[in-house]
């Protein structure tokens, strides 16, 4: 039985690949940074069957303690402040967390055992203003976020500690991948709740920034499965995980409300406040060197993905509105 340590478990990639993981057999870990309330939502269905340990990618010994603790055989390093706008009022601490924090762990493995297989997640936010399209393993880098430099920090971190001291060292390079687990706060999961709510008559309208922005959108649990991949090759490399297609956030808006059966232009109003400062236009992966060398292809399209999202919140909305009305009676019980 092999032990699997993965950073970020309790966030949404994080969450599919521990259930990847254990269905394939493996002893999972999970690493958590200590605090008041630890967010298990995502993974308390798994609680019983995986080990949770306490440490933080700001802290090199706690992580050599998680790598002895685990005596992990493959390490996924997923945890990251990984909010793009938030990179922006907290640059400083995403550049620790998400760059130099890549270091304390390599660093960490080097020391426990530097036959540890790991994954490190790259982002698609690495080519940033693009250079060419769609975007391979050899398209130049333009990040426009501090997100996105202190991801690029991190992929080449990892890529010189692979050719300088022979660790097994993978990053992959992973276009945006969402599920019904994707935070709230982000794009993709704001519009589809949005609808819900829209929906069932709570809220009248939905506040965005650049409709006109394209990416490349894919199924979480399809690309958890090409991380596993990345690590049971014979030799280390990097790769994209992408669909090939490109989507803009207008379409986004327009599947989901289509879903309900509504018009998006009727409850959508362009907000400044949510236009970032320096925008990323186009993202598009090309997959090719996965699919051939990985066997990886992705499964779920982009109108099953929008719909699969929109009813899983419109189901969640019902079920809170359920539970409002059940405490309401009973306080009116009292």
């Amino acid at each position: 039985m092999k032990n699997a340590l993965i950073t970020g478990i309790t966030g949404q990639d994080g969450s599919y690949l521990a259930e990847l993981l254990l269905q394939k057999g493996y002893r999972v870990w999970g690493v958590v940074r200590r605090t008041s309330t630890v967010p298990l939502a995502r993974i308390h269905h798994l609680e019983q069957d995986i080990h949770i340990l306490s440490a933080d990618l700001l802290d090199e010994r706690s992580l050599r303690y998680a790598l002895e603790m685990s005596e992990a055989d493959e390490v996924y390093n997923l945890a990251a402040q990984s909010f793009v706008p938030e990179s922006w009022n907290q640059s400083i601490l995403t550049g620790e967390i998400t760059a130099l924090g890549v270091t304390r762990l390599l660093d960490a493995i080097r020391d426990v055992n530097p036959h540890i297989r790991m994954y490190q997640a790259s982002t698609s936010e690495m080519f940033g203003k693009a250079r060419e399209v769609p975007q391979t393993e050899l398209t130049p880098f333009y990040p426009r976020s501090p997100y996105g430099v202190s991801k690029l920090y991190a992929h080449w971190i990892t890529v010189n500690y692979r050719e300088s001291y022979g660790l097994y060292a993978c990053s992959g390079i992973l276009f945006n991948h969402e599920s019904p687990r994707r935070g709230t706060e982000f794009l993709t999961r704001k519009v589809t709740r949005a609808v819900a709510r829209i929906e069932a008559g709570l809220d009248r309208m939905l506040l965005l920034g650049n409709l006109d922005a394209q990416r490349d959108w894919g199924y979480a649990p399809d690309y958890v499965e090409g991380m596993w991949r990345m690590l049971q090759q014979d030799e280390p490399d990097d790769y994209v995980l992408a669909t090939g297609e490109t989507h803009s956030v207008r379409e986004w808006v327009q599947e989901s409300f289509a879903a309900v059966g509504l018009d998006y232009r009727e409850f959508v109003r362009i907000d400044p406040a949510f236009v970032r400062p320096a925008e990323v236009d186009l993202l598009v992966g090309d997959p090719t060197k996965a699919c051939e060398r990985l066997g990886w292809t992705p499964k779920v399209t982009f109108p099953q993905l929008v719909r699969l999202m929109v009813e899983h919140d419109c189901r969640t909305v019902a079920e809170e509105r359920e539970m409002e009305r059940a405490v309401t009676m009973l306080r009116g019980d009292r």
